[in-house]
């Protein structure tokens, strides 16, 4: 802080009599403050001495003047957002699809036929991730668009033919330190942008110790929920630093499953057991900043009741309340795992998922997309799905892309 201001100088005895009855009746007072690399424009504040004058007498009766302070109340910045978009399209911002890996044009016919809210790019071919393919993919889109790929590292990669090959989360635990994860992901994750990716469902948070090759096996971190956390935030915080948004996944845990949900029904240790092992880092949501949250298709007793968590309002409710999360929740994969396939079918699961809680369904095996939209919007005119619950999506969505 500078202040600047004059005072009188007496140089005799004589000269310093003369000015007394002279001082100057005011000080100028400049401030200008600092903050990290913001400075705000300087205020001059200006104080004039001058005697004290007795209060005014205050009014009696209801003439009394008083200053009136008028509140202006808080307006949520998506609700203009949200209201200028018809219901389809609000739909559709909740839904990421599948497409053919090979080149933009099955992704272009998504996001022009209906502006769906995401892509995922799975499988081994490059095609989508190369060349800018994916630059008028982008530019089609109203919002801004989800690009998401699979890219953990071990035997969930993508981008290993053209980024080189990532460990799996156990060897890197094993081999490398926390700060060493951040950079392998720090480079992935440039990787992943310089070609449009926005999106990287990873990492896995899960704890486990089954064997590599299990449903999540050597995908987990470690069996320690102290550890895969530390792994887990290296990770993601890598893949922040390149401006890749990571999805946590699978809550409320995987790791110590019976089965494998891409097969059939699974189920956990009871949910008292997972708040000890698999649910630790999410007691530490907050830690990871802006990320996403996926939702497995787990059985979770004392908490789905023979449902998998995806399709299971209290798994959101436990996720929302107990860890008190606040970003965007999404659904493992509704068409190709048969946890949920053998249930029902796409749209049925896609409505349900929403109804109970998720604000972004992904199904990998891709197309039906007019086929989910016209599903669900038959739901919202019979209210199974609500407007209100469409909308409380939608925010959420509209928030982590930065539209609002």
């Amino acid at each position: 802080m500078r202040r600047s201001g004059r005072r009188g100088a007496g140089t005799s005895t004589l000269l310093l009599f003369v000015a007394v009855g002279a001082l100057l009746a005011g000080t100028t007072v400049a401030t200008t403050t600092t903050f990290g690399d913001r400075t705000s424009s300087p205020a001059a504040l200006s104080t004039t001495s001058a005697p004290s004058q007795p209060a005014p007498a205050e009014a009696e009766g209801p003439a009394a003047s008083t200053s009136a302070v008028t509140t202006t109340p808080s307006v949520d910045p998506c609700t203009a957002k949200i209201a200028s978009l018809p219901l389809r399209a609000r739909l559709a911002q909740l839904l990421v699809v599948g497409v053919d890996p090979s080149g933009p044009a099955d992704a272009l016919a998504a996001v022009q036929g209906e502006q769906v809210g995401g892509i995922f790019i799975g499988g081994d071919h490059t095609g989508l991730l190369s060349a800018g393919a994916l630059a008028p993919v982008h530019a089609a889109a109203a919002l801004p668009l989800t690009v998401a790929v699979d890219d953990e590292g071990g035997r969930v990669q993508r981008l290993d033919a053209i980024a080189g090959p990532m460990p799996s989360a156990r060897s890197m635990a094993a081999d490398l330190s926390p700060a060493e994860v951040r950079a392998v992901a720090r480079q992935r994750g440039q990787a992943m942008r310089e070609r449009g990716v926005t999106t990287d469902l990873a990492p896995v948070v899960d704890t486990s110790a089954q064997p590599d090759r299990t449903v999540i096996g050597d995908r987990s971190f470690s069996p320690d929920p102290d550890t895969a956390l530390g792994y887990a935030l290296a990770f993601a915080e890598g893949l922040h630093d390149a401006g890749v948004t990571p999805v946590l996944k699978h809550f409320p845990g995987h790791g110590n499953t019976t089965g494998d949900s891409h097969l059939g029904a699974v189920r956990s240790p009871p949910l008292d057991a997972l708040r000890g092992a698999d649910l630790v880092p999410y007691r530490h949501i907050t830690r990871f900043g802006e990320v996403v949250v996926m939702l497995g298709h787990v059985d979770v007793p004392g908490l789905t009741g023979g449902r998998p968590a995806t399709l299971s309002p209290e798994a959101y409710t436990l996720l929302r309340g107990e860890f008190g999360f606040t970003g965007p929740a999404m659904t493992d994969d509704l068409g190709a795992m048969r946890a949920v396939t053998d249930l029902m079918g796409l749209p049925d699961a896609v409505t349900q998922a929403l109804v109970a809680g998720a604000d972004i369904a992904l199904w990998s095996s891709g197309g039906r997309l007019p086929e989910v939209l016209d599903h669900l919007e038959r739901a919202v005119a019979a209210g199974t799905l609500t407007p209100a619950r469409v909308d409380e999506a939608l925010r959420r969505v509209l928030a982590a892309k930065q539209v609002c």
